[in-house]
């Protein structure tokens, strides 16, 4: 296949310069499928086992307590504060704001560090309030 040498060429990944926008814009897919299918699979195990009697619930009870699964909830409110930036961040270019190079950079670095700070806050929060 010939190509126009009167057309411009598609850029591609490896013409870009990274940054934090496209990081934000990347990392807005994965937490929102993130989310959606672990959440969801957490949601349904909880509804069974629910729904199946004590043994069953004392069984997922058991699971969800266990502190190496608490890298699970960890995660998953990371990726709701993540998914919640930049969602807003997004809202916000939608009405025509945040377009100017500095801006934008600005709003992503501050969503990405946003989303770590209020989960470690947050979780910081239920550590200490459970072990009071």
């Amino acid at each position: 296949m010939t190509r126009n040498p009167s057309r411009p060429l598609s850029p591609h990944l490896t013409i870009w310069k990274w940054g934090p926008h496209m990081a934000v814009s990347i990392l807005h897919r994965i937490t929102g499928v993130g989310l959606s299918v672990v959440g969801g699979v957490l949601f349904v195990w909880w509804l069974l086992a629910a729904a199946s009697g004590p043994e069953a619930y004392a069984s997922f009870v058991g699971w969800a307590t266990w502190k190496w699964t608490l890298i699970v909830p960890i995660g998953l409110t990371w990726a709701f504060f993540q998914h919640l930036f930049s969602g807003l961040r997004h809202f916000v270019m939608d009405i025509g704001a945040g377009f100017e190079l500095r801006t934008n950079r600005t709003w992503a670095i501050a969503t990405m560090v946003g989303s770590v700070l209020l989960t470690a806050l947050l979780w910081a929060w239920i550590i200490l309030v459970r072990s009071a």
